[in-house]
């Protein structure tokens, strides 16, 4: 299909370091399908992969040489992977080079971060840290939630909340990713919308609710803290000029990440000296995207917070909780109406901290609920890194797999009975009670496989 780029958006990249127009308009035109993976390290080994190729920038991102049928995979559904745009793993590179590899914890803000790419990056980076997923509308959050949970990291809380909100937080944040909302000229290839989409008024308009973004979060980054912008678009308006209005009007130093040259990724520098990177499809195996990092030279240094207001489980419950999770001293365990839920010890004043100034979606880990003597676990239980290793577990067929996923009746030939992990590669997919004449699917509804 022949794309047909805006001619006002190669006439304002003309003058943009790297832009070669024939290339990208070719690049364009090739419109060359490019599938990408990032593996999630808690859940899976990379060494089923076959013919793929690594991502340079991404130790777990993978080049596929197809696009499978990712709706019908159940690998997928158990989070073992999570698809994403090769780019913007590039995230991962950023952080390395800015915050560095000797982490303990962290508390890192994704700010605008629906669907969950960077989000499930962020936790699998930051796996001894707190990951606070924000997303300001309130659709874009029940998947962020979904994508997330699938993830299984106990170390994130997914918020729902506008970035002004932030601004009560001061210093709270060691590391604050900004993937500001943007025209899209960096998705015509993946999304042929967005081109129906652009206009030069929208990329003022997405200018100017960046700038908005980035001034009502800053104050919750803590002096020394790594702020890092990005967006999907080429413009210069939304990337090196939104750089120089961050120096200009914040006390942000630049941050020279200095990427491998045989990536082929192209480093500018703003009018006031600030380092960004672009990535164009003419040069290198992805879309468009734009990145940069400073570091904040002022700022609150970050309080501890302290508070009790937690309700606490009885002895009776937290026994039976107890009984689904591995043996793990540093879990606290609260509830929130009826459902148990964990976290670890160290988080849990910053999480009444953030409950009282945000709107929680999630934290830490839903385990379940007792019902008398019986406890009741939940789907996000099933897909953590605390499930107990000793539940019981059904292996299914792949046809079986889809099944479940599809929330159909199953038919097993097995003599246990009673709650038991669905799994399939020995991955786990979720739970079902087995009864004498049926069994009872437990995936959760709003997220079942609608296709046949």
């Amino acid at each position: 299909m022949h794309l047909q780029i805006p001619k006002a958006l190669i006439d304002s990249l003309q003058n943009v370091k790297g832009f070669d127009e024939d290339a990208f308009v070719k690049a364009h035109e090739q419109n060359e399908a490019i599938t990408s993976i990032r593996y999630n390290p808690a859940k899976s080994a990379i060494d089923n992969l076959q013919s793929a190729i690594n991502i340079p920038w991404c130790p777990h991102g993978f080049y596929l040489p197809e696009r499978p049928s990712f709706t019908f995979d159940p690998l997928f559904h158990a989070g073992t992977y999570y698809v994403q745009e090769a780019s913007s793993m590039f995230l991962w590179q950023m952080l390395k080079q800015t915050v560095g590899e000797n982490l303990s914890g962290l508390k890192v803000l994704d700010l605008c971060a629906a669907p969950g790419g960077k989000s499930t990056l962020l936790a699998s980076y930051f796996k001894d840290g707190l990951i606070v997923a924000n997303e300001v509308i309130r659709s874009r959050a029940n998947i962020l939630v979904e994508n997330i949970t699938k993830w299984g990291s106990e170390n994130v809380v997914v918020t729902n909340n506008d970035p002004k909100d932030f601004s009560k937080l001061k210093g709270f944040f060691d590391v604050i990713l900004i993937d500001a909302p943007c025209s899209g000229s960096g998705l015509f290839r993946k999304d042929n919308d967005a081109i129906n989409e652009w206009s030069e008024e929208n990329v003022i308009l997405c200018s100017r609710r960046q700038q908005r973004i980035a001034a009502d979060v800053l104050p919750s980054l803590k002096e020394d803290g790594i702020l890092i912008y990005s967006t999907c678009s080429y413009s210069k308006q939304e990337d090196e000029d939104i750089l120089d209005w961050m120096i200009s009007n914040h006390q942000l130093s630049t941050i020279n990440c200095q990427p491998n040259e045989e990536w082929n990724i192209v480093e500018t520098v703003s009018e006031k000296g600030a380092f960004g990177y672009r990535f164009y499809p003419d040069k290198i195996k992805g879309e468009g995207f734009f990145i940069a990092a400073f570091k904040k030279t002022d700022g609150e240094t970050g309080d501890s917070y302290f508070s009790t207001s937690f309700v606490i489980p009885s002895k009776h419950e937290s026994a039976l909780a107890k009984e689904w999770i591995k043996e793990d001293d540093g879990l606290f365990l609260f509830k929130q109406n009826e459902k148990i839920i964990a976290i670890e010890e160290r988080w849990k004043n910053d999480i009444v901290f953030l409950q009282n100034n945000l709107y929680l979606r999630k934290a830490g880990v839903a385990l379940g609920s007792v019902k008398g003597n019986d406890f009741v676990p939940e789907h996000e239980l099933a897909l953590s890194s605390l499930m107990n290793d000793k539940i019981r577990k059904v292996e299914l067929t792949k046809e079986q797999a889809i099944q479940y996923l599809q929330k159909k009746e199953l038919v097993l030939e097995d003599d246990i009975k009673g709650w038991a992990l669905a799994t399939y590669l020995d991955k786990n997919l979720g739970w079902i009670k087995i009864l004498h004449n049926r069994v009872n699917n437990y995936y959760p509804k709003e997220w079942r496989i609608l296709k046949d």
